[in-house]
């Protein structure tokens, strides 16, 4: 029997998708229509994207599953309309790139590189970094996404301590979970990298109280989610020299609007949302194994936990 499959995005998404996504469903034996446009009741799958204009699951009477094409669920994992499970996007080009922007900017903040590549003045700069075993990181989310960029840094022989909602052990990682674990979590962290989900209990999880936990002198680096951080707190903690300096990917509003203080502040970075994205061929991988294993009666992957909101 054919699987219906819609694909349910921004109209200029499925130029990029329709290709990868064709021909991923079928290596993996499928037989399907895939389209922009199906009559809800004879829809099976949707490969969604929260900023579509479907809202009302409804009509999608024999439905078996929404397939988010984001990592971030927070802007529909509580609509009240969607009955079936809903997956996240978790796939290699996603983890890699987040890994490789975390790792840079992680790196350029403990090699002191603003200094030399900005600091052509006529100056001879000798001061020496610490090695990198002396700098110890903290990583505030300890799912797939954070616990990749664990590796990765404790490769380059950082020491790492992570923290998560939920107890967790991760190989060579210090891990705490719970309000005194995120204390102890974040006394040693020279450099902060925050990779948790938005979810009520995460909102706001850097403010002025826990920021005051931070070592003086801080990095903060937030390539998770914008509402992760109470704005005005960390302006503050950049102007009493809390902290030494932010560099963000993501905000609670996007674009960041160009009247925004963090464009202007000498110690804030902003980059546009870029630090990891859904890329076209490996999401369609995940998508098409996802939709294999509903056909086989096999577990969805990534199935989002509707209370946890992640």
């Amino acid at each position: 029997m054919t699987i219906n499959i819609l694909f349910a995005a921004k109209s200029e998404r499925w130029a990029t998708y329709e290709a990868p996504l064709s021909r991923a469903l079928s290596q993996a034996g499928l037989e399907f229509e895939l389209r922009p446009d199906f009559p809800p009741a004879e829809v099976d799958y949707i490969i969604y994207a929260p900023n579509s204009s479907l809202q009302d699951f409804r009509p999608y009477t024999r439905l078996k599953a929404v397939l988010n094409l984001w990592a971030g669920v927070e802007d529909v994992v509580q609509n009240e309309t969607l009955k079936v499970p809903l997956t996240r996007m978790v796939d290699h080009g996603l983890t890699q790139g987040m890994v490789e922007w975390v790792t840079g900017h992680v790196l350029r903040h403990h090699l002191g590189m603003d200094a030399h590549i900005l600091g052509q003045d006529g100056q001879w700069r000798t001061a020496v970094p610490p090695l990198a075993e002396d700098r110890p990181v903290t990583i505030l989310g300890m799912g797939a996404l954070g616990q990749a960029c664990a590796a990765a840094l404790t490769g380059l022989g950082f020491p790492v301590s992570g923290w998560s909602r939920s107890a967790k052990t991760v190989p060579q990682v210090a891990t705490y979970h719970g309000y005194d674990g995120l204390q102890t979590a974040l006394s040693t962290a020279q450099i902060l990298v925050l990779l948790l989900p938005d979810t009520p209990v995460t909102t706001d999880i850097l403010n002025a109280d826990t920021l005051a936990e931070l070592p003086r002198g801080a990095i903060v680096i937030n390539p998770g989610r914008g509402p992760l951080i109470d704005d005005n707190a960390l302006i503050a903690a950049l102007d009493s020299g809390q902290l030494a300096h932010a560099t963000l990917d993501v905000f609670r509003v996007e674009p960041l609007p160009a009247d925004h203080p963090f464009w202007a502040h000498p110690k804030i970075t902003v980059t546009p949302h870029i630090a990891s994205a859904t890329r076209e061929g490996t999401a369609s991988q995940t998508i098409a194994e996802n939709i294999r294993r509903g056909e086989a009666g096999e577990p969805f992957l990534h199935v989002v936990d509707r209370a946890l909101g992640y």
